[in-house]
C-alpha cells in the first residue's frame, strides 16, 4: 500500500495525540516517524506506533515529560528522561549540547532512561544544520537480547546505533552517518517479517545458530538472533556503544539482572564539537569538498550504481517517496487500522 507522507502524518499526530501527548509532543514524535519512513527506513517509522501504544497501555511509556536535569557543569550534562517520548528528549538534549558547544567550543550530553529516540540521524542532522560536528552512542535497553556477539549464537545485545555527523557547506549535504552495530536493524527484520519477505544472507541465525533468511526466527520460540555487522567490528563497537550509552551515562542495560520488559528504553551518550575551535571555517569547508569529491570520483563498479557517501541514500529516498507516497506493508497498516479504530481516529476528517 502506497500513502501520502501528509497522511502518514496525520494519522501518526492523532494517535500520539490521543495517547495523552500535547499538540507540540505529538507533532515532534509524529513528524520524526513519518521522516523516518521518507528516508528509508521504515524499521524506525509509523509501524513503531503499534510499540508505543503497547507501552502507553503497559505504562512503560510516559506522556508529556520533562527531562530530570541530574547535573549540569555548562559543558557536561546528564538528564534522565524517566521514559518519556525519546523523540522529544533527545532532541532537547541535542540542542542544548549544540548551545553549549557554541560558547565553550565542546559539549557533551548524557541521556538516561529515554523512551525510543528514533532514528538517531535525525539529532546529528540537526547539530550537522548548526555547523557542528556530532557523535551520539547509544543503547537499547527492552525485552530479551536479540543480536548475539562476535561467534555467540545467543543474544547480548540490542541493535546499538552510532551516528557520526560532519557539517554541510555550499556545494555538498552534511555527511551522515547512521547505522546500527547489527548487520541490519530489528526493525527491519519486522518489517520484513510483516511483509512476508525474506531477510538478505548472513544477517539472521536460527536458534540452532544455523543462517537464515526467514525473519520469523525472530518472533517464534526459541528464538534465533540477528548477527553483528563486520563479525568482531560491528560486535566490538555493540558492547562499546552499551557501555558508553549504559554504564558510562548511568542508564538502563543490557544484562541479566535486567527485567525482561520494561519498554523501549534507550540510554544515548552525545558529544558536539564547534569545527571552528579547531581549524579556520574556510579550509575545513575546502577540505570536506574536496575529499567528498576525491570519493565520489571512483569508478563505480556497476554501472547503474552510483558511487554515493554517506546520507546520500537517504536523501534520494526521501525525493522520491515525497513525490510517489511510502510504502507501508499490510501488515504494518492492519495494526496501525486497529488502532485507529480503537482510539475512533476517522482518516478523512
Amino acid at each position: 500500500m502506497i500513502i501520502d507522507h501528509l497522511k502518514l502524518l496525520k494519522l501518526a499526530n492523532r494517535i500520539v495525540n490521543v495517547g495523552g501527548s500535547s499538540p507540540a509532543e505529538a507533532s515532534i514524535v509524529a513528524e520524526h516517524l513519518v521522516e523516518a519512513n521518507l528516508r528509508g527506513h521504515d524499521s524506525h517509522g509509523v509501524g513503531m506506533l503499534v510499540a508505543y501504544v503497547r507501552d502507553l497501555d503497559n505504562g512503560t511509556l510516559k506522556v508529556n515529560q520533562t527531562p530530570e536535569v541530574v547535573s549540569d557543569t555548562g559543558t557536561i550534562s546528564v538528564w534522565d528522561a524517566h521514559a518519556g517520548y525519546g523523540q522529544v528528549v533527545a532532541r532537547q538534549a541535542v540542542e542544548w549540547a549544540i548551545e553549549a558547544a557554541r560558547k565553550h567550543g565542546v559539549a557533551v550530553n548524557g541521556l538516561r532512561n529515554a523512551h525510543h529516540i528514533g532514528r538517531v540521524g535525525t539529532y546529528g542532522e540537526i547539530a550537522a544544520r548548526a555547523g557542528m560536528v556530532a557523535l551520539h552512542f547509544v543503547n537499547v535497553a527492552s525485552g530479551t537480547p536479540g543480536v548475539a556477539p562476535f561467534r555467540g549464537k545467543e543474544g547480548r545485545f540490542l541493535t546499538n546505533p552510532v551516528c557520526i555527523a560532519i557539517p554541510g557547506t555550499d556545494t555538498n549535504e552534511p555527511i551522515l552517518l547512521d547505522f546500527a552495530t547489527s548487520r541490519v536493524a530489528l526493525g527491519k527484520v519486522r518489517v520484513a517479517h510483516n511483509a512476508g519477505k525474506p531477510m538478505l544472507s548472513g544477517a539472521l541465525l536460527d536458534h540452532a545458530g544455523k543462517p537464515t533468511t526467514n525473519p520469523s526466527v525472530m518472533y517464534t520460540e526459541p528464538r534465533g538472533v540477528v548477527l553483528p555487522f563486520g563479525e568482531h567490528k560491528g560486535s566490538g563497537l555493540a558492547l562499546v556503544c552499551e557501555l558508553l550509552a549504559g554504564a558510562i551515562v548511568g542508564s538502563a542495560s543490557v544484562s541479566t539482572a535486567t527485567p525482561p520488559e520494561r519498554g523501549i528504553l534507550n540510554g544515548m551518550l552525545s558529544i558536539v564539537i564547534d569545527p571552528a575551535r579547531l581549524s579556520t571555517r574556510d579550509s575545513m569547508l575546502a577540505e570536506i569538498d574536496a575529499m567528498i569529491a576525491w570519493v565520489k570520483s571512483a569508478e563505480p563498479a556497476d554501472r547503474d550504481l552510483p558511487v554515493l557517501v554517506a546520507g546520500e541514500p537517504e536523501r534520494i529516498a526521501r525525493a522520491e517517496r515525497m513525490a510517489n507516497g511510502i510504502e507501508i506493508d499490510d501488515a504494518t497498516w492492519g495494526q496501525l487500522m486497529a488502532i485507529a479504530e480503537r482510539y475512533q481516529i476517522r482518516l478523512d476528517s
